[in-house]
């Protein structure tokens, strides 16, 4: 029985290390990101229109919602409000275990020159890109031009 007991301590201390690894210890895992509650009010002109969902965040690691792009829109703008003014901006913090909220009179996207004027109960394909995980595509629904989402974003 004394040999067996260096063996097992042995084996359980390598047992112990591997459960470790690949965090530095710190229980923190990447960014999990995830789109809820998306949707474009329906464009009044054939020009312009924009976009709104929440991205929640439940991993231990902050990411960076860095651009957007769609095939809907000649270019795809992230803009931010502050106070009463509205300015775009090149990329936005989404926070560990928190969310990055799209809604009117916030942070919202911006679709500029669209390519066709999407209509109410057809989708818009937008893809999310991170400065640390994969691009996210979102289908978002086209909603009416007055559509207020009981979530209040």
């Amino acid at each position: 029985m004394r040999r067996l007991a260096p063996t097992a301590l042995v084996i359980t201390g390598a047992l112990a290390l591997a459960g470790c690894g690949g965090s530095g210890g710190s229980g923190d895992t990447g960014p999990e990101l995830s789109v809820s509650a998306s949707y474009m009010p329906q464009p009044i002109t054939g020009e312009m229109a924009a976009g709104f969902f929440v991205l929640t965040n439940k991993g231990g690691t902050k990411d960076e919602l860095t651009s957007v792009t769609s095939d809907a829109a000649g270019s795809v703008t992230m803009h931010e409000t502050v106070g009463q003014s509205m300015r775009e901006v090149t990329s936005l913090d989404v926070p560990a275990h928190g969310q990055l909220v799209f809604k009117s009179g916030g942070n919202h996207l911006m679709f500029e020159k669209l390519k066709g004027k999407p209509k109410q109960g057809e989708k818009v394909s937008v893809e999310l890109h991170f400065a640390k995980s994969d691009p996210l595509t979102v289908e978002m629904p086209v909603k009416s031009a007055t559509y207020n989402p009981a979530t209040g974003h």
